[in-house]
């Protein structure tokens, strides 16, 4: 399936890292969503990604992974996710893991099939946040300019405003939505019940939902 992120509305986030019944996947495919992504902050390798995306075929959904480990990547999906940290700290979350990873695979990759996100996380006790060394005590002024940074400096198709874990404030993600033109505005974070999940979706170009999956929420309505 080809699949186009531009017109993804709302984003399941499949952990392999994390146990999920048969049951609950099979509830969360008939939500409405737009997309399946598989990733998270780390602790698992391909074999629990093959595992999980053979569970997701079949499912009539676009499949993308995330690639936060490039030894993780395995072929199979739709699109691959590729995460660019703006606010860390340690340039490897920029462009350094970015880097070694091309100069080892850029033979054999499908450049078509690759989306790059601008994140900007914004919850200090994220797990995200401490891995990337993210520097997360920005104010409105410092969010809107990492926005500008990813659309004008950077042409990112994606930018990915991630609270992981907490839900962020609709005022920034409105405000960031505004300066943006061409740049898709992406949310996570925090997203437990249909209420939040609309009134971020009527914000961002898209929301992602991640630990709700997993904490028996159910957030979006089904098909």
């Amino acid at each position: 399936m080809r699949a186009d992120h531009r017109e993804w509305r709302r984003i399941a986030k499949l952990d392999p890292a994390r146990a999920l019944s048969d049951e609950r996947l099979d509830e969360i495919c008939a939500w409405n969503v737009d997309a399946l992504v598989v990733g998270g902050t780390g602790g698992y390798g391909m074999g629990e990604v093959l595992s999980l995306l053979g569970r997701l075929h079949g499912r009539s959904l676009p499949l993308a992974l995330e690639v936060s480990d490039p030894r993780a990547v395995c072929p199979g999906f739709d699109l691959y996710l590729i995460p660019m940290v703006l606010n860390s700290t340690e340039v490897d979350w920029v462009v350094g893991h970015h880097q070694a990873t091309i100069k080892r695979y850029a033979d054999i990759m499908d450049w078509e099939r690759l989306v790059v996100e601008g994140y900007c996380i914004l919850n200090p006790e994220a797990a995200a946040a401490r891995l990337s060394r993210a520097r997360t005590d920005l104010d409105l002024d410092d969010v809107l300019a990492f926005a500008r940074l990813a659309e004008h400096l950077l042409n990112l198709p994606v930018f990915y405003l991630e609270y992981s874990g907490r839900y962020g404030s609709p005022q920034v993600v409105a405000a960031v939505r505004e300066v943006l033109r061409n740049t898709r505005l992406w949310y996570g974070g925090g997203i437990q019940t249909p209420e939040q999940a609309e009134r971020m979706a009527s914000l961002a170009g898209a929301i992602v939902v991640g630990n709700a999956l997993y904490e028996g929420y159910a957030p979006l309505a089904k098909r």
